[in-house]
């Protein structure tokens, strides 16, 4: 698994997709991710300290976690397939279980924005990216 952080946020309102850009937290390899819009505004309001009046959905998923006890601990994009990332968050319960709760890359990286959790990518996905990119040059 290889750590990574937000590096880059590009919203381009006449595009239906977004661009987030993930870099490696100890290294320079990144992984472009495309979601949607409203992904990527909630992402960046977080990220700009701006707090709607009434809480958007990732506001209120986090404050759901932690209300019921929980604590989110890491979210994992684990999977590229037909082109699509998947990913998964990590849930440790009141209790002291961890739960892995299947997700979109999205809407785990918003949490953990909230969260301010790491987020870790499998090493064999950025191979794969890396292999594209160099393929496409």
């Amino acid at each position: 698994m290889i750590e990574m952080e937000l590096s880059k946020i590009v919203i381009d309102e006449k595009r239906d997709g977004q661009l987030i850009v993930l870099k490696e937290k100890h290294g320079e390899r990144v992984l472009p991710i495309v979601i949607g819009l409203h992904e990527a505004s909630a992402i960046k309001l977080k990220l700009s300290g701006v707090n709607p009046p009434r809480p958007l959905t990732h506001d209120l998923l986090y404050t759901t976690i932690t209300d019921l006890d929980a604590t989110i601990e890491r979210v994992i994009i684990d999977k590229l397939e037909e082109n699509t990332f998947h990913a998964k968050l990590l849930i440790r319960t009141g209790s002291g279980k961890t739960k892995t709760i299947d997700a979109r890359p999205s809407d785990s990286i918003a949490l953990a924005v909230r969260a301010h959790v790491p987020i870790f990518v499998e090493e064999s996905i950025v191979k794969q990216m890396d292999a594209f990119d160099k393929n496409q040059q």
